[in-house]
């Protein structure tokens, strides 16, 4: 079972915590923000020790089993709320569709001034959560992997690079803006174990090799 409903009573605190700073960048007209923090190098590479280790399994698997994009406040879906969150000056119409801001993608280090190039890329894509252990969990886990603007698992990027990631894991796929490959692995084993998710042996060496140069 994912440790986040094992330990849903502890992080009540934290989600509301981070519920109140949404709302607070949303009032700002030039709000500009990003991924969550991911913890430390030396906490993921505690945690990383503590994943398990196991092949990979797919089958089964279809993107529909993992609701995305729900409504998060008002009118506003996911992809909106991280758009908002991630642009500078982001303007919505009246159904909270960013129709100006300019938005910064630390994987590339592109900036863009239309919506439409960004992609929200799940860190960890739902067909790896599913492959190292939501293939087990119900549809409303899975739901709240796919939506969670709590951990550093959604972040708007450009469309293309979010594109040609696909579902790969770090052993064969990091930011190639090497100024944040450190962030991205420390976000993907903190999202791994809050999740409870495994990570195959390639996968896990990649990892360590990364996080000794964090």
């Amino acid at each position: 079972m994912p440790r986040f409903y094992a330990r849903r009573r502890l992080s009540v605190l934290a989600a509301l915590t981070g519920l109140i700073a949404s709302a607070a960048l949303f009032d700002s007209p030039a709000a500009s923000a990003a991924l969550p923090t991911p913890v430390s190098a030396a906490t993921a590479r505690g945690y990383l020790a503590s994943l398990t280790v196991a092949a990979e399994n797919r089958t089964g698997y279809s993107r529909d089993l993992f609701p995305h994009w729900i409504t998060i406040s008002g009118a506003c879906n996911t992809r909106e709320t991280v758009l908002k969150r991630d642009g500078t000056n982001v303007v919505t119409d009246s159904s909270c569709a960013a129709t100006s801001g300019s938005w910064y993608s630390p994987y590339d280090g592109a900036t863009w001034t239309a919506a439409s190039d960004l992609d929200i890329d799940h860190l960890v894509p739902l067909a790896e959560a599913w492959d190292s252990g939501a293939g087990k969990w119900t549809t409303a886990q899975r739901q709240a992997f796919a939506n969670d603007l709590t951990r550093p698992q959604l972040i708007a990027v450009t469309d293309n690079v979010n594109q040609a990631k696909g579902d790969q894991d770090p052993a064969t796929w990091v930011p190639s803006r090497s100024a944040y490959v450190c962030t991205y692995v420390r976000a993907w084993v903190q999202v791994k174990y809050y999740y409870n998710l495994s990570v195959d042996s390639a996968e896990k060496s990649a990892l360590q090799s990364r996080l000794a140069n964090c």
